[in-house]
């Protein structure tokens, strides 16, 4: 494990991990949560988070985003870093309700049809935050190469991704922080 995944996963277990009896957003209950913001917005290792996240993002992407919350801290976050590297990509957020006043539409941010996209999010189970943020993305004109989520909690969002034809990976899995059972 490279020092800088293992600093990012060091710190998602200190900071972003909570154990104790808690329900999912896809219902379901759980004995551990995770609130990956905690991390990825931590600016001790927001380079290393970043750094990871470019390691995973194709040489031909050029936007990343999803929706709104659970996307904006890793598309703004990996965004800055790669224009520190050099490397153009968009920025942008899928809204979660079309807005009704100025430009409206559900896009905010820098996107453009024909972009090529990979869709963030922060933890995903099921990974319906994901696949709703792609097919807006998909309406709006550009070409989703990849779902990108920084923790795969062990739910359904690769088999959902592959549905549709797209690729899906993850910084970390439930195993990679300890949770050899990926309970659900």
């Amino acid at each position: 494990m490279s020092d800088a995944r293992e600093r990012v996963r060091a710190h998602l277990l200190e900071h972003s991990v909570r154990r104790g009896d808690f329900v999912l957003k896809s219902g379901r209950p759980s004995t551990w949560f995770i609130d990956s913001k905690k991390t990825i917005c931590a600016p001790e290792v927001m380079v290393d988070f970043a750094t990871l996240m470019l390691e995973r993002i194709p040489s031909d992407a050029t936007a990343v985003g999803g929706l709104t919350m659970g996307a904006d801290g890793a598309s703004f976050i990996t965004a800055g870093i790669a224009a520190t590297m050099g490397r153009n990509l968009r920025a942008f957020s899928v809204r979660k309700e079309v807005k009704d006043h100025g430009a409206g539409g559900r896009i905010a941010g820098t996107l453009e049809p024909g972009d090529r996209v990979v869709v963030t999010e922060d933890t995903v189970t099921r990974g319906t935050s994901l696949l709703e943020a792609a097919h807006v993305i998909r309406e709006f004109g550009a070409e989703v190469i990849l779902l990108l989520a920084v923790v795969d909690r062990g739910g359904t969002a690769a088999s959902m991704a592959a549905q549709e034809g797209w690729k899906f990976d993850a910084l970390y899995t439930a195993a990679d922080l300890g949770f050899i059972d990926q309970e659900k």
